[in-house]
């Protein structure tokens, strides 16, 4: 794994928790920059989780914010279902 490409967060507890940056975007409707990113552990359905935030890429320690519209949460979900169909196409 690329150094490059992971960051620490903190869980409730205060736990260390490394995540794996999948990709990052600026949306044209949201005007906001969102990160993309999973700690590779899986749902009971045996999925690897992903999560979203809104983040600062100006910031070098930048605060990762929640999504809070259920307009962006679409932007981002038809992002990763186009990745997903890609994927696929690709294997």
């Amino acid at each position: 794994m690329n150094k490059e490409n992971t960051f620490t967060i903190l869980d409730k507890e205060g736990k260390e928790i490394e995540c794996e940056v999948l990709f990052t975007f600026e949306s044209d409707e949201t005007k906001k920059n969102y990160i993309v990113y999973t700690d590779n552990t899986k749902d009971e359905d045996g999925n690897v989780k992903v999560y979203a935030s809104i983040y600062n890429p100006d910031k070098e320690n930048t605060e990762l914010m929640p999504i809070e519209t259920d307009r962006e949460w679409r932007v981002i979900e038809t992002i990763l279902d186009t990745i997903q169909e890609e994927s696929k196409k690709s294997n």
